[in-house]
């Protein structure tokens, strides 16, 4: 059996990877953040029988020490360890690259010094920026748009760089938006859903022309899996994406209509992007995912959203529906 390591464990997608790869019977050393508090993150809401099956390693990404401690007998790591609200990026852009790029350069070293037989290092899909072209493939340009899509595209170079030069087993795995249960409220759909379901009147919103590609997470979970058995996905950049969009104008008024339909949207200023920084279309093609890999989507949008809303209706408490959280 394959010992596989998730870094970011105990965040929003790295929790659901993990319980997705115990359901699947495999192996699992969870990385999280070290913390005084003894908090495994998303890990501790886990059904126990899960959580009884994991091994919890708490470390920082930033320390090449730790990580490679971590990676010690491991045969697949799947690394999600990453800072990655772009409000928060404006100000602590520091933080990012000490993050995303030096955190992305200690499991890339500690990888090629161990030998590790399978990396997959994540991307995003705000790296192409506003799209020049629809539906955006992996041959797209990259812009950096904000110090978050900057340190995020070094990664990605990083991660080539290594492939290329020492003949690494690597994919860069690139989720378009990925929503569901779990996620932080800096995201759009549960920050909409948290402030309709706490009864605000007003729901208060940055821009809402832009267009967005949404996975459910649990599919994006399934892409990550699906990438890691294909051969063919080894020195490749592969969306995972589900080839549609909508307006966060359009999705706000469909979590109104479904949730409190007496609510308004308004303008809030501090969540505007500054207007260069700002991603207007993203729209991914799922082509060559499709072609190289057995994924597909399993949840529509309806159903992804409406297993979302519900989670959150019992998660309420969790969320600080009075201040913005970037």
């Amino acid at each position: 059996m394959k010992n596989i390591l998730v870094t970011g464990a105990d965040g929003f997608i790295g929790s659901h990877l993990v319980e997705e790869l115990v359901k699947n019977g495999k192996k699992v050393k969870a990385f999280t953040y070290y913390n005084s508090f003894n908090s495994w993150g998303w890990l501790d809401t886990l059904p126990k029988e899960i959580v009884r099956e994991l091994e919890i390693f708490s470390g920082d990404i930033r320390d090449p020490n730790g990580v490679r401690e971590a990676m010690k007998g491991i045969d697949e790591v799947y690394h999600l360890a990453a800072l990655i609200a772009i409000p928060f990026s404006y100000h602590s852009p520091d933080s990012y690259v000490d993050t995303n790029i030096k955190g992305t350069l200690n499991v890339l070293q500690s990888a090629r010094d161990l030998e590790t037989k399978r990396i997959l290092v994540t991307s995003t899909s705000e790296v192409y920026g506003t799209a020049k072209y629809v539906p955006i493939d992996e041959n797209h340009a990259y812009q950096g748009q904000s110090p978050y899509s900057a340190t995020k595209i070094g990664a990605d170079r990083l991660a080539e760089s290594f492939y290329r030069s020492f003949d690494m087993p690597i994919s860069i795995v690139r989720p378009f938006n990925t929503y569901g249960p779990r996620q932080s409220a800096r995201a759009v759909i549960p920050t909409i859903i948290t402030q309709l379901l706490a009864g605000k009147e007003e729901i208060k919103l940055g821009s809402l022309t832009p267009t967005r590609d949404f996975n459910y997470v649990k599919d994006t979970a399934r892409g990550f899996i699906e990438i890691s058995k294909s051969s063919d996905t080894i020195g490749e950049e592969i969306n995972i994406a589900t080839q549609q969009e909508i307006s966060i104008g359009q999705l706000a008024e469909e979590l109104i209509r479904q949730i409190n339909p007496n609510a308004k949207i308004v303008c809030d200023d501090q969540r505007l992007r500054p207007e260069k920084s700002e991603v207007n279309r993203l729209l991914g093609s799922n082509e060559k995912i499709l072609r190289l890999t057995n994924w597909k989507p399993n949840y529509t949008f309806e159903q992804g959203l409406a297993e979302t809303i519900e989670f959150f209706k019992h998660n309420l408490e969790r969320y600080k529906t009075d201040i913005y959280n970037i």
